[in-house]
């Protein structure tokens, strides 16, 4: 027995105070050990997958920077022919494509990844494979996307790829392409990993760790992978809608036939504007961990930084005609969205006063992670202030476009992001590394950092208000722009120096460890900093406050020492806890999957099929298709697992080892999968109405549409299918052994269900409406797109649950595949049904 094991003392109040059994925690090492070498692609512990994540979010970090310095370098004299203007309209458009979307959000997200279990207290995220697959798929899709530039074939429309520019017409290359399918496909990546965080938060937290006990940075990243699940889906709508007008001509943002460019802007920004807050969220709660723990002191104002978290949130949504205050927009809604733009400000105002009224309270420790949330204090404040200048509508319309707004969006982001993110660098190293960061070099990096950034982004308000517009190739001297260029470039290379000192620190410093990190050396209180974060080898403990390590010192010994729940493997596998979403209290054990080969070819294959397709390969594309989803129902099948009895947690508790219905983790991810397709569906209803708004003379009349009686077959064929459905739930509810009936009764109903969608479009084609013609017949056509993405998804389900019936693995306890079927079977009808009434009825009512 080693003396990690020894006996704590009997009035411990631990829900077991006898030590670990002799060979306990080596089984669980076995249970959780990483395999060796090239095998390592197999893992899918958080811990892992947490690492590669970072290092990868870094290297597009510093790819992008490059392109930056090569901007800067173009634009430090007037008339410069650094770069031709064909190559510095690709550089500038990958430097904030690779920023915005291969950076920002999957480095926070990886930040979440890696230290969420450890925070609160779990041993790994509820769905390991799935947040691997998002990882790997963002890797292979982000290099080759980015790959792009070496071969002349990277987008040059700008990051936000505006139409009619970005259209067939004036972009008639394959780079709108690749940005078009390669970052709407890196968006569903960053989608599953919001799936695993927002479960992950709810579900997987220590036991007595109640909501109002959960650290805050849990609560950004459950907002913020909230925010994502209803903001990412406009940005993939609108890239579908504009790759099937560049590929079939389908024309949703052409005006002459009944489309708008302008959707494209409110799709856009419906994203865009709640980005900036999606990424800000996550780097405040990074800050609200280390503002207390370097003050010694509680963070000031809890519950108000959590309510203000979630009016950030709220009113984000708000925000996005903040960007198109030139576009013609009514002076009403203008009004209204100015308003808006300036009310985000306030929430944001309490974070930053609970800081500082943190650091009052206490006595902050002048270290590398206090100078960097300094610095964050600083220019996010500085950066706030200027997004207060550009809502206000007369301010915005001389602004924008200019350098001013280049130097608020980079003040909010690097400052708002950046800072924070190198600060919790610095901060939770000791946790996962044999010893710190560098305290010298780290100084150095800051003042580096925090110098050049100033000098770099600070003349760009001047540059614009004296009249310089943004994106531009080149300009002639005289403008009063030579010399605020030059600075600018100066503090870019500045910049760019100090985060070579932070590289030459990690390279020196960092070495990753399973066994003996550096350790709890703020002197933190939250659980990450427990020891052996890498094994599921320490016990799970009962949370009863915010700041557990502060109030029970031993809590370190006693979680070692086995004394708390789960102290050992009871299947011989990994294992951790389901608790209730509010209260926290334990409700079964989830037997978590262990390392495979299957996610890493789902994600390979699906980056396949996905860049297959933007250059054209539609054969290999396919094949790529059909290995992708093989590899997932692969993956999915070992994920259900058989129950194995009542468990023995610890503190006299038996948990079940399988659960389903509403008390499922699955179940919970399927709502939100659920979630995710309804805010796809609801940007697709604001695009329809819009277009009926701007070009109405574009909609047919009652003559052109399919008589009503067209409704009644598709309607009959979903009643059905959800009569089928119903069936074959009474069955599998009435513990028949009818595997076989139910079986079929899931296939014909699904079938019915995509039988449905086929007879409609066929109406529409059968009067002569064509999805080339105008706006509203590529709108109905879109219906249909989406219609059948669910309705393959639920067949693909069907098939995989009549699969398991077949082989004896579903039945009236051993449910979840089934359940989960049905949620995603029944929206699917209701959303089936809904569409039929829009595309038949709205079109006939507005007629006349």
């Amino acid at each position: 027995m080693t003396a990690s094991d020894a006996r704590l003392p009997d009035d411990a109040g631990l829900p077991s105070a006898l030590p670990r059994p002799e060979g306990e925690r080596e089984r669980l090492e076995v249970a959780w050990r990483s395999p060796r070498g090239w095998r390592v692609i197999t893992e899918v512990n958080n811990t892992v997958i947490g690492y590669f994540y970072i290092a990868t979010a870094f290297l597009f970090f510093l790819l992008a920077g490059i392109l930056g310095l090569l901007i800067r370098l173009q634009l430090a004299v007037p008339g410069n022919d650094f770069l031709s203007p064909q190559t510095y309209n690709q550089i500038f458009t990958m430097h904030g494509t690779v920023m915005m979307f291969l950076f920002a959000v999957p480095a926070v997200e990886a930040v979440g990844i890696l230290l969420l279990p450890q925070m609160l207290g779990a041993r790994d995220l509820p769905f390991p494979r799935l947040g691997a697959f998002a990882f790997w798929a963002y890797l292979v899709g982000g290099l080759v996307f980015f790959c792009t530039l070496f071969f002349g074939t990277a987008p040059d429309g700008g990051w936000f790829m505006y139409p009619p520019l970005t259209g067939e017409r004036f972009s008639p290359g394959i780079g709108a392409d690749w940005w078009l399918l390669g970052i709407g496909f890196i968006e569903i990546s960053a989608i599953a990993g919001a799936i695993e965080i927002i479960v992950g938060v709810l579900r997987t937290r220590a036991p007595g760790m109640t909501l109002t006990k959960m650290p805050i940075f849990a609560w950004t990243l459950l907002i913020f992978a909230g925010m994502i699940v209803f903001a990412f889906p406009a940005v993939i709508l609108a890239t579908i809608l504009l790759e099937l007008e560049r590929a079939f001509g389908w024309p949703f943002f052409i005006a002459e036939k009944g489309g708008d460019p302008l959707l494209w802007q409110h799709l856009f920004w419906f994203f865009g504007h709640p980005e900036v807050y999606i990424i800000f969220l996550p780097a405040a709660g990074m800050v609200s961990m280390i503002v207390p723990t370097m003050a010694r002191v509680p963070l000031v104002g809890y519950r108000l930084i959590v309510v203000a978290l979630i009016a950030v949130g709220f009113f984000s949504f708000g925000l996005w005609v903040h960007h198109m205050f030139t576009t013609g927009i009514p002076a009403r809604s203008l009004g209204f969205f100015s308003a808006a733009s300036m009310a985000v400000a306030i929430p944001s105002g309490i974070q930053v006063f609970a800081w500082i009224a943190t650091i009052a309270a206490g006595r902050l420790r002048i270290t590398v992670p206090s100078l960097f949330v300094i610095g964050f204090l600083i220019i996010f404040t500085l950066g706030g202030l200027t997004g207060v200048m550009v809502a206000m509508v007369p301010f915005d319309r001389q602004a924008h476009d200019s350098y001013f707004v280049v130097a608020h969006l980079h003040y909010v982001l690097f400052g708002g992001m950046v800072f924070p993110l190198f600060a919790a660098i610095y901060y939770w190293a000791p946790a996962f590394s044999r010893r710190p960061l560098s305290e010298r070099l780290g100084r150095w990096s800051f003042g580096l950092i925090f110098l050049g950034f100033n000098i770099a982004f600070l003349p760009m308000h001047v540059t614009g208000l004296i009249g310089m517009p943004r994106r531009v190739y080149t300009y002639p001297a005289g403008m009063g722009w030579d010399t605020l260029n030059l600075v600018s470039t100066l503090g870019a290379f500045m910049l760019a120096a100090g985060i070579l000192v932070f590289l030459v620190d990690v390279i020196s410093n960092i070495r990753l460890t399973t066994a003996e990190p550096a350790g709890n050396v703020w002197q933190a209180g939250s659980l990450e900093w427990l020891p052996n974060h890498n094994f599921g080898t320490r016990s799970i403990p009962r949370i009863d406050s915010r700041e557990p390590l502060w109030d029970r010192p031993n809590l370190a010994r006693e979680v070692e020492a086995g004394a708390h729940y789960l102290p050992r493997t009871a299947t011989g596998g990994r294992e951790t806890i389901v608790t209730s979403p509010v209260e926290a209290e334990p409700q079964y054990v989830m037997r978590l999957t262990g390392p495979g080969y299957a996610h890493f070819a789902a994600a390979v294959f699906t980056a396949g099929f996905f860049l297959l397709l933007t250059v054209k390969a539609v054969v290999l594309a396919g094949l790529c298709g059909i290995g992708a989803i093989v590899a997932i129902m692969r993956w999915m099948w070992e994920c259900d697992q058989a129950p194995a009895g009542e468990i023995d947690i610890g503190g006299g508790i038996r948990l079940p080892s399988y659960a389903s219905g509403p008390v499922s983790h699955s179940w919970w991810a399927m709502v939100v999968l659920m979630l995710v397709a309804a805010a796809l569906y609801l940007s697709y209803l604001f695009g329809y109405l819009y277009l009926w708004t701007v070009a109405p003379q574009f909609w047919p009349g009652r003559a052109q549409l399919p008589a009503l009686s067209a409704l009644l077959v598709p309607m009959a064929l979903l009643f059905v299918s959800g009569l089928l459905l119903e069936a074959s739930r009474r069955l599998l509810d009435g513990g028949t052994n009818r595997h076989g009936a139910i079986a079929a009764l899931l296939l014909l109903g699904t079938i019915a269900l995509v039988g449905a969608l086929g007879v409609d479009i066929l109406q529409h084609w059968r009067v002569g409406l064509r999805p080339q013609a105008s706006g509203y017949a590529a709108m109905v056509y879109a219906n249909a797109a989406l219609q059948a993405q669910i309705a393959g998804a639920v067949l693909l389900t069907a098939g995989f649950a009549a699969a398991r019936l077949a082989t004896g693995q579903v039945d009236r306890t051993r449910r979840v595949v089934f359940d989960n079927l049905a949620l995603l079977w029944a929206y699917s009808l209701g959303q089936a049904a809904f569409g039929l009434l829009l595309t038949h009825g709205f079109p006939r009512l507005v007629a006349g």
